[in-house]
């Protein structure tokens, strides 16, 4: 069997804002009744609870976001992601739930630095500097599905990763020196 590899293999990018490709993430879509007393419970045993619209809630290496009314998506290390995706499962099995591991089907980016903000201001239609710390936040970057919160200094994004190197290019060019906004 091959060795799993990252979107970009750790690409990094370094202008105005540090720009980079975080490497394997574990990430699990969760689809179920947020207001389930068996969701409840079954997030509880991983120190979890369900996020309030639009936050992104974390308990010590795990983040839960929440994506849609019926949808939440479960950021984890990658060696973790199968087992929580089963657990999770095994958790729900008598609700009307879906659990997947979409670890592969994702690519998360890094970006850092004291004028972060403004490499996604240029692309995406949000208000960023109205963006508070434990909102997750899903629109476009540019043509492409996105999803964005704060972290300490900066912001992390993920998106789909048969648009990583398209993403990872929108990052550079929007983030490059001398194209800072103010």
């Amino acid at each position: 069997m091959s060795d799993m590899v990252s979107a970009l293999n750790g690409a990094r990018f370094e202008g105005f804002a540090e720009i980079t490709e975080t490497g394997l993430c574990g990430m699990v879509q969760i689809r179920a009744d947020l207001a389930s007393a068996g969701l409840a419970q079954a997030l509880g045993g991983l120190g979890l609870s369900v996020p309030g619209r639009r936050a992104i809630l974390s308990a010590g290496d795990l983040e839960l976001g929440w994506m849609s009314p019926d949808e939440l998506m479960l950021f984890c290390p990658r060696d973790r992601a199968a087992a929580i995706t089963q657990q999770l499962a095994q958790a729900l099995g008598g609700e009307h739930a879906m659990v997947l591991d979409v670890s592969d089907a994702r690519v998360r980016f890094s970006i850092r630095g004291e004028k972060a903000d403004q490499v996604l201001m240029k692309l995406c239609p949000v208000d960023l500097p109205t963006l508070p710390q434990g909102e997750i936040r899903r629109t476009r970057a540019a043509q492409t599905a996105v999803a964005f919160w704060r972290v300490d200094g900066g912001l992390d994004l993920i998106a789909f990763r048969s648009v990583a190197g398209y993403v990872m290019g929108l990052l550079k060019h929007s983030a490059r020196p001398g194209a800072e906004l103010f």
